[in-house]
């Protein structure tokens, strides 16, 4: 009996086999018996093909989660670079009080009724917020009143400001600031007259609150701007202030509106006026009544 062993090999369309025979002749009969068979398998770039896809679906979520957490966090200033493509839709939507846009931040005072856009490199006036804080617990202390019924001595009676901003570690020369003084709920800006009236009144407060007669000060420009949906005019004043120990540029904006005068006033020292200019003009510019 002659023994023959011959291979054969297999195909399908995943995978390869080799199948080993022994063929065993007997006379006219041929008899095959499989002996052995050897799997090859996938390739690698086969069997990694289904992980590949998920792994690309959650690298995009990952990607985009990444950049959700990115934008709310405006990281790198993602988010004001966006917002600053459209500055004007993102101010409308007061989203530059969480976010800077083109450069600005938003103070808003819902109390007072007031809002303002600032430079979002300059920080709060600390000492406005310790004196608010202090006047907080005052108003809800638990001691009883003095028996003579007088008020404390310790509390101010002058106006001062309710908000400030400046440059961090400024010396207080340039910032802009916003005192809101209570007046007669009648009381009208117009009984002083146009613009210029009520710049030439200003400029005698200013001259006079100082109490020296070494300081001067003169009217640069004035101009009026009516907002009729709230009824309110708002005088825009420019003027210089000066005397042997500074020389101070001002921007102030004032309007009366429901027993309040606003007041917003920006300065800088006249040396830094020409870099400092257009900012506080577009602060002034901001200022509006929102009650």
């Amino acid at each position: 009996m002659a023994l023959q062993r011959c291979y054969q090999l297999a195909c399908k369309p995943t995978s390869f086999q080799h199948q080993i025979y022994f063929v065993q002749s007997s006379g006219d009969q041929k008899q095959r018996v499989q002996v052995a068979t050897a799997r090859i398998e996938k390739s690698p770039a086969e069997q990694f093909a289904p992980l590949a896809s998920q792994f690309q679906r959650r690298l995009l979520v990952g990607v985009g989660s990444a950049f959700s957490v990115a934008v709310g966090a405006n990281f790198a200033g993602i988010t004001s670079s966006l917002l600053g493509l459209s500055p004007q839709t993102g101010r409308s939507l007061k989203l530059d009080v969480i976010y800077p846009i083109a450069g600005y931040s938003r103070c808003v005072n819902a109390n007072l009724g007031f809002e303002f856009i600032y430079p979002a490199s300059w920080v709060g006036d600390q000492t406005l917020l310790y004196r608010a804080a202090k006047r907080g617990e005052e108003e809800r202390s638990l001691d009883p009143p003095p028996l003579n019924g007088s008020k404390s001595s310790n509390k101010r009676n002058i106006s001062e400001p309710v908000v400030a901003f400046g440059p961090p570690g400024s010396t207080g020369e340039l910032n802009i600031s916003v005192i809101v003084s209570p007046v007669p709920i009648d009381f009208r800006i117009e009984a002083y007259g146009g613009p210029k009236e009520v710049g030439e009144a200003v400029i005698s407060t200013v001259i006079g609150s100082s109490r020296r007669p070494d300081v001067k000060a003169d009217l640069i420009d004035s101009k009026l701007t009516r907002d009729l949906a709230r009824n309110v005019n708002y005088y825009e004043l420019e003027f210089r202030v000066q005397s042997p120990w500074f020389h101070r540029h001002n921007v102030l904006v004032c309007c009366a509106k429901s027993g309040r005068l606003y007041t917003l006033n920006a300065q800088a020292p006249e040396t830094e006026w020409p870099s400092m200019k257009q900012d506080l003009y577009n602060v002034a510019a901001s200022f509006y009544i929102t009650s």
